[in-house]
């Protein structure tokens, strides 16, 4: 075993070491001695160090217990600030702190002394932290010289200051006893302000926000630019809609709702969600709004027209999944045909308050695929409203989704009003604040029961046509009396009675039984709509002179305010045109 090694560790040996010490150095035969031996031991070559040209050890730092408690804290990096007593004097600041704020005065109540404290919002928690022993932090806080700091107060043990400390050399021995006691006794303590300064932190932190608001601002600016400015109103329908992005916290999503008029009475009503957040979503959201406008002109049924959305949410982008309900009101048939993808149900609730669920069908979200979808209908007679809504609404963290769309109908029971106010009850009702965490639409629809003067601006008739030569006959007499009985102009008549003579006449040379002329007046247009069993949809095109027929669709488009053809589901077609009514 190595005694030299481990002789430090022996009982006595240091005590040893330490008489070697004060022993004269070794003799200069023996020092030669020494480095003979060690001059051996070096490589072939190599040349031994003078003695005095060794290097020398480096200086050893001072010790902790050597430094003073005004030399640990000048040398650290942050600001500090220590206060004596009830009063918080300033006892010391260090240099950190004097660069940060200036020159402080000692002995002067910090109230006085440090400004900066009460910018910081720093002085009402001295109190606290000298009376309850307890740290306390203010976090990232600004000076009125653009510096950002973290402050933390911690509680300081009781102390003699140096002010009292100079008292010392100028009073009695037994007046410093006496007044020593009383200082223990009142037990004065202190406060210890350390200061960091977190201003390049700070500074990031709010670049990052201004980045991410700036952000947010343009995703809600696309997605407010997407959504319809205005909505259409029906003329049988009362609409409104309200869209209220996720708070500051919540980037925006990708709920969308809109409005379409079909023409000859009947009204598309759409609502959306695009799943994901920020301007990608809002962008899918504006794609899918734009696609349906688009087949929605075709007037084809809701199931065909969320089939093609399917389609196409894939190709947009496979990785945005999209629930959306579609859905169409004819006034002469009193209901809602809808098709979902995914979406809540739609809720509808009578004039006495009774509140139905739209059943299924439901599909899957758009963009899966590999699904069919069917259409389903439900009733939306005179004096009810239907609320179409996207799960901000109704989705919270604590409930299933099922117990937020029961709360939606409790609180449609009750709604009364116009929509708009239903809408904005709705609302309020459902607990969705300016900070909810998730986008909200809503599409209130009322389908207003009319009664008096103005129930006598809406008119429905209809005739079966069964056919033969005498059908166009029937037809022009038929529109004659009905267009006289509900007193329109002389000019507007004869336009009416000419459509609808047009209108059968086509439907006799190209159609099949059974077919139906009805008209319908509104308090804006009145619409003519002959139907029959054939789904070959008419088009306009350009007759030449020496045809006896293809004028018929000419003259309708000629004449009238607007018109088109749709397929029924019966397996049929109607056609249809619209004359504006004088205001």
């Amino acid at each position: 075993m190595n005694f030299t090694r481990w002789s430090a560790r022996l009982p006595g040996t240091q005590r040893r070491a330490a008489a070697r010490d004060d022993r004269s150095p070794v003799p200069a035969a023996r020092a030669e001695y020494a480095q003979a031996q060690a001059a051996a031991t070096l490589p072939d070559g190599a040349l031994p160090v003078p003695p005095d040209t060794a290097p020398a050890p480096a200086a050893p730092g001072p010790a902790l217990d050597d430094l003073s408690a005004r030399e640990i804290l000048g040398r650290l990096p942050a600001a500090v600030a220590l206060l004596h007593g009830p009063d918080h004097r300033v006892a010391y600041v260090n240099e950190a702190y004097e660069t940060a704020f200036g020159p402080r005065p000692s002995g002067v109540p910090a109230a006085e002394a440090l400004p900066e404290l009460a910018e910081l919002s720093v002085l009402p928690l001295l109190d606290q932290v000298l009376r309850s022993g307890t740290a306390r932090t203010v976090k990232s806080r600004r000076t009125a010289g653009g510096g950002s700091y973290t402050v933390t107060c911690t509680p300081v043990a009781p102390w003699t200051s140096a002010e009292d400390k100079a008292d010392e050399q100028d009073r009695p021995n037994e007046k410093d006893k006496d007044r020593d006691r009383d200082r223990e006794s009142r037990g004065e303590g202190g406060v210890l302000v350390y200061a960091a300064d977190v201003t390049d932190h700070a500074e990031a932190a709010e670049r990052l926000r201004t980045s991410e608001r700036r952000h947010r601002e343009t995703a809600v600016t696309l997605q407010r630019s997407l959504l319809p400015q205005e909505l259409e109103q029906p003329d049988d329908l009362r609409i409104a809609a309200t869209y209220q992005p996720g708070g500051t916290d919540a980037a925006v999503g990708g709920d969308w709702y809109d409005v379409i008029t079909l023409g000859a009475g009947r009204t598309a009503l759409v609502i959306g969600d695009v799943m994901g957040r920020g301007v990608r979503a809002a962008a899918v959201m504006g794609q899918l709004r734009t696609a349906v406008r688009a087949y929605a002109r075709l007037d084809l049924p809701p199931h065909e027209v969320i089939q093609l959305l399917d389609g196409l949410a894939s190709e947009i982008d496979a990785s945005q999944i999209a629930t959306c309900v579609y859905a169409v009101h004819d006034p002469n048939e009193g209901q809602l045909v809808y098709a979902s993808a995914g979406h809540l149900p739609i809720l509808v609730c009578d004039e006495d308050g009774t509140v139905h669920r739209a059943a299924d069908p439901t599909g899957p979200p758009l963009g899966t695929g590999g699904w069919v979808h069917t259409s389903g209908t439900i009733a939306l007679p005179p004096g009810s409203t239907a609320v179409l809504y996207t799960d901000g609404l109704v989705e919270r963290r604590s409930e299933d989704i099922d117990e937020g769309v029961a709360s939606l109908a409790r609180a449609l029971s009750g709604a009364k009003g116009s929509p708009q106010v239903v809408c904005d009850r709705l609302i309020r009702s459902l607990g969705v604040t300016a900070e909810h965490d998730d986008d909200v639409a809503v599409l209130v629809v009322q389908h207003p029961a009319r009664t008096g003067t103005n129930a006598e601006l809406f008119h429905n008739a209809a005739l079966d046509l069964l056919g033969g030569i005498e059908a166009t006959p029937r037809a022009r007499a038929f529109a004659t009396g009905v267009l006289t009985s509900w007193r329109f102009p002389v000019e507007l008549r004869d336009l009416g009675v000419l459509a609808a003579s047009e209108l059968v006449a086509n439907s006799l040379q190209h159609g099949t039984p059974p077919m139906r002329l009805g008209l319908r007046r509104t308090d804006r247009r009145l619409i003519i709509e002959v139907t029959d069993g054939d789904d070959h949809l008419p088009r306009r095109r350009q007759a030449e002179p020496a045809d006896e027929a293809g004028r018929g669709i000419e003259i309708i488009a000629s004449i009238a305010t607007s018109w088109g053809s749709r397929r029924t589901p019966g397996g049929g077609k109607a056609v249809w045109c619209e004359f504006a009514l004088p205001r």
